[in-house]
């Protein structure tokens, strides 16, 4: 009776790709595996999102759930393309809150700037004990909640608020001043939330700048003004970058500090689209309101990517 030989089980399918799998791990794999997780979570918590959202954008509102209907053919796509976006170019409401969230946002990195950079730099100049205390002492905000945060500056800038009950105390007014539900407010919001962001990027890059340099400047003969704005200060452009970037981008869709702290007939284009979506349930323009100001934050998204790889030697 013949007997069939048994084959090797090195020889079988799954023996062998296992084979070729451990031979790909050893040519580099794991580094491949590791570079591909940040690209997979940008696919599915970005590109998938957008996906929908730009769909969602050339849709028809119809009152149903959800509250559209997706175009079948080119023709649709192009009627509703040129509804829901011209709603946008027409009407003042939208592109008003562009442009009051574009100014809220670039005001409020300029003074985060000119607050996080002297803290930064000095952080970043203590020594290793105080050095700690301070970056801690930055980081304490996030440890309570951002919305008490928030709730607390209401009771500073109220009528009735601390501030001005300090001030009425002094004599320095005589009636309280109105701080709140004014752009004032956000801006003292929006910089003391995100302050921080500035502070981090800034102290990382300044604290791995070469002393030896501005040494050798001032042994040179250079003022210590002259020898920070010849040296320090371009020597610290990509902290600068990285942290105007990390605060104009969030700050831009800013939702909470203008619902708490604005005023209502200057609304920033995140209460905008929460409207469009909650209030008026219309998806089409709201998603159409989304991938506009995405497409207005894509630029300096990319120089801020440009420049965090630049910072960190990878260019």
């Amino acid at each position: 009776m013949s007997q069939v030989a048994s084959r090797p089980a090195s020889s079988s399918p799954v023996a062998a790709s296992t084979g070729r799998f451990q031979r790909w791990l050893n040519r580099d794999g794991w580094k491949r595996l590791v570079a591909g997780i940040p690209y997979f979570w940008l696919l599915v918590f970005f590109l998938a999102p957008f996906f929908i959202v730009s769909v969602i954008s050339v849709s028809k509102f119809t009152y149903s759930i959800p509250p559209f209907t997706i175009p079948s053919n080119w023709a649709e796509l192009k009627a509703n393309f040129n509804i829901n976006f011209g709603y946008i170019i027409n009407d003042s409401l939208y592109y008003t809150g562009y442009l009051n969230s574009i100014k809220i946002a670039a005001i409020s990195t300029v003074f985060c700037l000119l607050l996080g950079y002297p803290m930064a730099y000095g952080i970043a100049r203590s020594s290793g004990s105080t050095r700690n205390i301070l970056l801690l002492l930055v980081i304490l905000p996030f440890w309570t909640s951002f919305l008490l945060r928030i709730y607390a500056w209401i009771g500073l800038l109220g009528n009735n608020g601390t501030i001005n009950n300090v001030l009425l105390y002094l004599g320095i007014i005589d009636q309280p001043m109105q701080m709140m539900n004014t752009d004032f407010a956000v801006y003292i919001g929006i910089v003391y939330s995100y302050l921080p962001f500035m502070i981090l990027p800034l102290y990382a890059n300044l604290e791995r700048l070469d002393t030896s340099l501005t040494e050798a400047a001032m042994d040179l003969g250079s003022s210590p003004s002259r020898t920070f704005f010849d040296v320090t200060l371009p020597l610290s452009i990509p902290g600068i970058i990285a942290g105007s970037m990390l605060v104009f981008i969030p700050a831009t869709g800013e939702y909470v500090i203008p619902v708490l702290l604005g005023a209502g007939d200057s609304p920033m284009i995140g209460r905008v689209l929460y409207d469009e979506f909650s209030l008026n349930t219309d998806w089409p323009v709201a998603s159409a309101v989304a991938v506009v100001l995405l497409m207005l934050l894509v630029v300096p998204i990319m120089m801020f990517n440009h420049y965090q790889a630049k910072a960190e030697g990878f260019e």
